[in-house]
């Protein structure tokens, strides 16, 4: 059984770690024997991850430039677990994993890229230098970076990284657990104390300027006005009624009374098979949206800002809309509330088949094995 050791920068939660989360499950016991290792203290999906029986071991790094005891730690880490392959998560640890294997046997390293915009007014300054730096260590160092988004890969490779060792896997969702729901849906209008025929338009999405609530409150603004029976559900890290900011959007906007503010919810998977409509209004960065996937795959229709590679995942079962127009939102929204509930569940039964069709998380799984399969045959870090 190969033995794979994961690399990632933390373990809080986010579309990183989740898909990590989802990858070790599949793969743990079944086609590999995984391990991980966090370089910064243990977030919640650590937790998740070890409860699956796979090791979990942090550096407990603080957060900027590593220090040599850090690394020195993390050479002996891989030391002891002996992989045969090494994969890791987010630019941190794509630097740091990938010099640590120089110092350990040298195992083919996997890298991982997840976002399509590297913009240096959009990045911390030392994450910059660590992209550029694994741009340079790109061109001999990993045997494969592994991108989620074509967005991204393109991103990457126009920023200095190498096209050949460059590969496509999208994000996967268990489809078996992510389904339409009924009873999610009248369950939460229960809990906002609305009518079971109220329209939701729901976005799941932490308070960040890369998904750019100001552009929703915008546009909110604009649809309550010819819409103001529909309602607005909002979570995610930093979304309640103490964010004085966002909240004074949406009272400038007229969209506050229609506007639920959720916060950090651990149901995520019930809440979007309530929406009518799940929406992501993100101006950059985005690779693969995880939030649309996971939309789609409970049937719901999407609208979303063409950032990344939103527009191929919807594909002709949504709307895409340009980044950064909120009357082009409002009218996407419009349009698909005003299609009636008939129109909505038959785009929202596409989106579900889509989703079953190309990112099934066990199609994705078995590109990630026949990834691994590649690197593990003599030779393979040379193919092309």
């Amino acid at each position: 059984m190969l033995r794979i050791t994961h690399i990632i920068t933390g373990l809080n939660t986010g579309g990183a770690e989740n898909m990590l989360y989802k990858l070790v499950r599949q793969q743990h016991g079944m086609s590999c024997h995984c391990s991980v290792i966090s370089l910064l203290p243990p977030g919640p999906v650590a937790q998740r991850i070890e409860q699956l029986g796979v090791p979990v071991e942090s550096l407990y790094m603080r957060r900027g430039l590593p220090g040599p005891r850090a690394f020195l730690r993390l050479v002996a880490l891989l030391r002891s677990l002996r992989p045969q392959i090494v994969q890791t998560w987010m630019y941190h640890a794509d630097l740091l994993g990938g010099l640590a294997t120089l110092f350990t046997g040298r195992p083919p390293v996997v890298w991982s890229i997840r976002q399509s915009d590297l913009s240096p007014q959009h990045q911390k300054r030392v994450t910059l230098l660590t992209i550029r730096a694994c741009a340079r260590l790109s061109h001999w160092l990993p045997a494969r970076v592994v991108s989620n988004s074509t967005a991204g890969r393109d991103a990457h490779v126009a920023f200095g990284y190498a096209r050949a060792p460059m590969r496509v896997i999208a994000n996967g969702f268990d489809t078996g657990e992510l389904q339409p729901d009924a009873a999610a849906r009248a369950a939460l209008r229960r809990e906002l104390g609305l009518t079971d025929d109220t329209l939701l338009i729901g976005m799941v999405a932490r308070y960040h300027p890369q998904k750019d609530h100001v552009t929703f409150a915008r546009a909110a603004g604009l649809f309550v006005r010819t819409h103001p029976q529909v309602h607005f559900v909002l979570c995610g890290d930093g979304i309640n009624a103490d964010n004085a900011t966002l909240v004074g959007w949406l009272e400038r906007e007229g969209a506050s009374t229609q506007t639920h503010l959720l916060g950090r919810r651990d149901d995520i998977k019930r809440l979007n098979a309530a929406f009518d409509i799940a929406t992501l209004t993100s101006s950059f960065g985005e690779g693969f949206p995880n939030i649309i996937g996971e939309a789609m795959a409970c049937g719901v229709p999407c609208v979303a800002t063409d950032v990344g590679d939103s527009g191929a995942i919807i594909g002709d079962t949504g709307i895409t809309a340009p980044a950064r127009d909120p009357a082009a939102l409002a009218t996407a929204w419009a349009q698909l509330i005003d299609a009636g509930p008939e129109e909505r569940q038959r785009l929202g039964a596409r989106a579900r088949e889509r989703i079953l069709q190309h990112y099934s998380l066990r199609a994705i799984t078995q590109q990630f094995e026949q990834l691994y399969a590649g690197l593990s045959t003599p030779g393979a870090q040379e193919t092309t």
